[in-house]
């Protein structure tokens, strides 16, 4: 039998302070063979080519800002966003500059797999201080081996471009990789592939969809738990020698939201939160959903042409949603890293009925923990982290390019 966590009351009135929208819907110029988007286009039988239109685009970004939170978080990503073209984000900036109350701040972030951005993009991005996340699996053998185009062709000289051009135009890019089956044997080489291209803030993303010819059970594809939490703790040793003068030279953005969990503070990635529901979806349509892998009708919470993004936030609906995530089974209750990890993402207990509904991952959580534990307790690191956050490079998810199982996009 599952039992409740103990959490705190939640507000009467939830702050609407990040949304994610998907202006593209499920749209994508790739066809990756893990990407578990790709199949919501079920959910709008009605049209083939998914776009945002101009009253959807302004409703959301009304209502977000009139919501009355100081600061508000965007973040745009897909299926994939790029696909709207540079005019609509032109317009969702105008838009933002001018519904924006005195002293409200507004942030972006764009996830992409890079494929359509030039140097047109850059300058924007740059200028309007976006923060991209760019679906990036490793070197070529390893990003190729899942991430291809609907022809089947490779698309790491397109993507690796894209880098590099980001880099040289000054955008803040953050490197999103999706760990499978076959990354996972090659934590240093990523890590060090990355910082070899100067991107110094990373995301790993763990693989776990299930199989088309047996839904209770993984795709083959998906990361197997005790190898991913390998991957954790190489990585992990890798990102300590890093540090110079007691401070880290990257960012692994579960390291560092993981962090604040050992200084007391409320993590910024809701994995690690005791609850969920704490943003919405918005997709193409201004259908309203709890989250990105619950774009679903049952957690549909309306749209935004007939009712009111905070409203949503706040119904019964997200709430009931929200709760999901808190009812662990008692193994949870009694593991001595719970108040570290709050059990994962329910997505990623629906593979463990026979372990009374435990993340698939918890494996992996348990040999990393066992590994960094001691580090992460380090009385010196964490009394200067608590001052100041890893170089700016955490902010509130999903603004800080956000991961979606996604971003298999």
């Amino acid at each position: 039998m599952s039992g409740l966590a103990q959490i705190p009351p939640a507000p009467s009135v939830r702050p609407l302070q990040a949304l994610l929208i998907k202006p593209a819907g499920p749209d994508c110029n790739l066809a990756c063979r893990y990407c578990f988007y790709l199949q919501k286009a079920a959910l709008f039988p009605d049209s083939k080519r998914h776009r945002m239109s101009n009253p959807v685009l302004e409703a959301t970004i009304r209502q977000a800002l009139e919501s009355g939170s100081p600061m508000v978080n965007f973040g745009w990503q897909g299926g994939e966003p790029t696909l709207m073209g540079l005019d609509f984000f032109r317009r969702a900036v105008q838009l933002q500059q001018s519904l924006s109350f005195p002293g409200q701040q507004v942030a972006n972030g764009l996830q992409t797999n890079g494929l359509l951005l030039d140097e047109n993009w850059a300058a924007f991005l740059r200028d309007h201080r976006f923060l991209v996340g760019l679906s990036l699996d490793g070197p070529a053998h390893i990003h190729n081996h899942y991430r291809r185009t609907a022809g089947d062709a490779d698309c790491y000289p397109r993507v690796i471009r894209a880098a590099r051009m980001l880099r040289t135009a000054g955008v803040q890019t953050n490197a999103l990789t999706v760990i499978h089956d076959y990354s996972v044997r090659f934590p240093e080489e990523i890590y060090d592939f990355h910082r070899s291209e100067g991107l110094r803030w990373m995301q790993f993303i763990p693989c776990l969809e299930p199989d088309p010819a047996a839904p209770g059970r993984p795709a083959a594809f998906s990361a197997p738990p005790w190898a991913y939490g390998e991957f954790l703790c190489r990585v992990f040793d890798r990102w300590i020698a890093d540090f110079r003068d007691g401070w880290p030279r990257t960012s692994v953005r579960w390291f560092d939201s993981l962090f604040h969990t050992y200084v007391g503070q409320p993590a910024p990635e809701c994995t690690l939160l005791p609850e969920c529901g704490v943003y919405v979806v918005v997709e193409h349509n201004g259908d309203v959903y709890s989250c990105d892998f619950y774009v679903e009708s049952r957690w549909r919470l309306g749209n935004v042409l007939e009712g009111d993004l905070l409203d949503m936030l706040n119904s019964t609906c997200q709430r009931e949603f929200g709760r999901i995530k808190a009812a662990l089974p008692r193994e949870c209750a009694d593991c001595p890293w719970l108040d570290h990890c709050r059990g994962g993402c329910p997505k990623d207990r629906q593979f463990t009925p026979s372990a009374g509904g435990t993340n698939y991952f918890c494996e992996s959580y348990r040999l990393f923990f066992e590994h960094a534990d001691a580090r992460l307790r380090a009385a010196d690191w964490r009394r200067r982290q608590a001052a100041s956050p890893v170089g700016g490079a955490t902010t509130t998810s999903p603004a800080r390019p956000r991961r979606k199982r996604v971003h298999r996009r």
